[in-house]
């Protein structure tokens, strides 16, 4: 089992100190051009996914194992909510998303709803794979979301070909492709970063980076302080920011995206933040340091997003009551009606398989 330093916050400096929320509330909020409601719909679906997504952990270690109601594991993004968020709100209709496993606040942003994404968790006939699959493989041409790729390294090549058709039809389309710390030693991330970078390819590199790749810490995975540094080596602008400020991480997304938007090219963006549990619901996470967690439990992007809210008088207590108290009915109502609904059968396996 790798040792982690009970110190190593895998080289993030954050800007601003979590028992400081006074200070907290003027960065990355004030100086960003988001209105008002731009800030309410961030918080929404912060709220939104985590609500989801605790619903999901809830169910996964609670069910009957001899008759589950979702068969697979939870893969979830507690605590790095920011990130897809924040990137999802940079994007346009046409834009496409290579998404990781930990993107289900960026695709309910692209339009795919609680429903879709319960019925995929519970193999359900209707949902995204017709129950052939009962957790995150899942994607939406329609809604222009990539299928994802467990391997994650392999959703980078496969955003470059969509970047390279948008291109080649003239579309002024964006592609955000996410992806972990792990995957970045992948060779085929270095392809893809390359490759888009040669031939500036309208796409924007996300590092999802959490601190964990399943059970090895950062330090065991690279020697340098940030991912982002090896941006100038493939020629692309590279920046790191805090990917527990939902407005931090957008501000340094719409500048990627509105670079490769304008034709020149790809950036990468690096954001730092904590994966607040296992790798998965299965995994106790008995690797990971109390100490680290605690840490970063104080830096929750939705309770410091709630600070700076009222620091600025966008949001209150009530509001934030009302919303929580909102979405865990619509959650809990989708579980109830949802659970009832038919699987797969037999005779359709085959459907979708082969052409016809």
């Amino acid at each position: 089992m790798p040792m982690l330093d009970s110190q190593d916050l895998h080289g993030f400096k954050p800007s601003g100190d979590a028992q400081q929320p006074q200070e907290l509330a003027t960065h990355g909020l004030i100086h960003s051009l988001l209105t008002k409601q731009d800030l309410l719909n961030l918080y929404h679906y912060l709220v939104l996914t985590r609500t989801l997504e605790d619903k999901i952990h809830y169910i996964c270690s609670h069910q009957n194992p001899k008759n589950p109601l979702i068969i697979g594991k939870g893969y979830l993004s507690t605590g790095q909510e920011a990130v897809s968020i924040g990137a999802a709100y940079t994007l346009k209709e046409n834009d496409w998303v290579a998404q990781s496993h930990r993107d289900f606040g960026c695709l309910l942003m692209r339009g795919l709803t609680v429903d879709d994404l319960l019925m995929q968790y519970f193999s359900k006939v209707d949902g995204p794979t017709k129950g052939r699959d009962a957790n995150v493989h899942l994607g939406n041409t329609q809604k222009r979301i990539l299928g994802f790729i467990s391997h994650m390294g392999a959703m980078l090549p496969a955003a470059n070909g969509v970047a390279w058709a948008s291109k080649y039809k003239g579309e002024n389309n964006v592609t955000l492709a996410f992806f972990g710390d792990g995957a970045s030693s992948q060779g085929a991330v270095h392809e893809a970063m390359n490759y888009a970078a040669v031939f500036k390819l309208p796409v924007v590199f996300i590092c999802n980076n959490n601190g964990w790749a399943i059970s090895t810490p950062t330090h065991q995975q690279y020697a340098i302080q940030d991912i982002s540094a090896r941006a100038s080596a493939y020629g692309m602008p590279g920046s790191t920011c805090d990917g527990n400020n939902v407005v931090e991480v957008y501000n340094h997304l719409k500048k990627a995206v509105d670079h490769a938007r304008n034709g020149n090219g790809p950036s990468l963006v690096e954001c730092k933040t904590m994966r607040m549990a296992g790798h998965g619901t299965h995994d106790r996470a008995q690797y990971m340091p109390k100490d680290q967690i605690e840490y970063w439990k104080s830096r929750d992007p939705i309770s410091n997003f709630e600070q700076r809210l009222i620091n600025n008088g966008v949001a209150d207590d009530f509001l934030f009551k009302n919303k929580k108290e909102e979405l865990a009915q619509l959650v809990n109502e989708a579980v109830e009606r949802i659970s009832q609904m038919p699987g797969p059968t037999v005779d359709k396996q085959l459907d979708d398989v082969f052409a016809k």
